[in-house]
């Protein structure tokens, strides 16, 4: 799994102009979904993400997590996050995963994150979708999983 977070103050997603999913304060989460991935990959980065601890205490440190801001996830599906642009112009996904597989990955995923955040909003898979947000930071990080789970 690939994962692009955003810290948020607010995010959105629209389908055909009619909005989807929409948060506060929390993180935006373009996940990407290999041909490799497992639920166990899914449990791992829904379990990193929704613990870390980028948000700021009193002391303007980053040290809360989703759960101590009362924070929301939107989740947003994006196999893009798998294209390889090495040979040529044109983008290759075929490491990205098959899309029924992805999509129950993506699901299973968003229902992991419930265990832990109140609010977990989302896209809508595979639909051409368009997301606003407010980046707060800007705080942007990439994670990508591994077989010993959530690597660099």
């Amino acid at each position: 799994m690939k994962v692009v977070l955003q810290r948020v103050s607010r995010a959105c997603v629209k389908v055909e102009e009619k909005t989807v999913g929409e948060i506060g304060r929390g993180f935006l989460v373009l996940l990407g979904v290999s041909g490799e991935d497992t639920e166990a990959a899914a449990d791992k980065m829904a379990d990193k993400i929704c613990k870390l601890r980028i948000f700021e205490d009193k002391d303007g440190k980053t040290n809360l997590s989703l759960a101590d801001v009362d924070g929301e996830l939107l989740v947003v599906s994006q196999f893009t996050l798998y294209a390889d642009c090495h040979k040529g112009n044109r983008p290759s996904f075929v490491k990205a995963g098959p899309p029924n597989k992805a999509n129950q990955l993506y699901e299973y995923f968003t229902e992991r994150c419930r265990r832990y955040v109140k609010r977990v909003e989302c896209g809508r898979f595979g639909a051409n979708m368009k997301v606003e947000l407010l980046n707060d930071g800007p705080f942007t990080l990439i994670l990508e999983g591994d077989e010993n789970g959530v690597g660099r």
